[in-house]
């Protein structure tokens, strides 16, 4: 079992910055692929970033690619996204979540471990 709890969220204008992060326990968080998920008010829940278990390969949604970075520290059992030039469209619940596999993938159904969310907000 892995537990996630996600912080880092909050209310920002268009084109600050945030940096979530996302700490894992259970006995083996660090060994596999992990992945931030975002939903909006009235839309499906979508991928924004993943991440392999070693934090080598990673994949962007087309919508955040240039903007944000994912990253991982196995050290201290962490998940980061830092976000930079937010736009309003950027405002969602955002999910860290877990995967069974080592190698990252951009499918929800992939990940069956999710953190509670942490809401991010950019106002125009």
């Amino acid at each position: 079992q892995v537990q996630l709890v996600e912080s880092g969220g909050g209310l920002v204008q268009a084109g600050g910055s945030l940096r979530l992060s996302c700490t894992a326990s259970g006995r083996t968080a660090n060994d596999y692929a992990m992945g931030w998920f975002r939903q909006a008010p009235g839309k499906e829940r979508e991928a924004v970033a993943t991440i392999n278990w070693r934090g080598n390969t990673v994949a962007y949604a087309d919508s955040v690619k240039g903007r944000f970075t994912i990253s991982r520290d196995n050290g201290k059992n962490t998940l980061y996204l830092q976000m930079n030039s937010l736009k309003p469209e950027d405002t969602a619940l955002y999910y860290c979540a877990g995967a069974r596999e080592r190698y990252a993938t951009m499918t929800r159904d992939d990940y069956p471990y999710w953190g509670q969310g942490t809401q991010v907000t950019v106002s125009s």
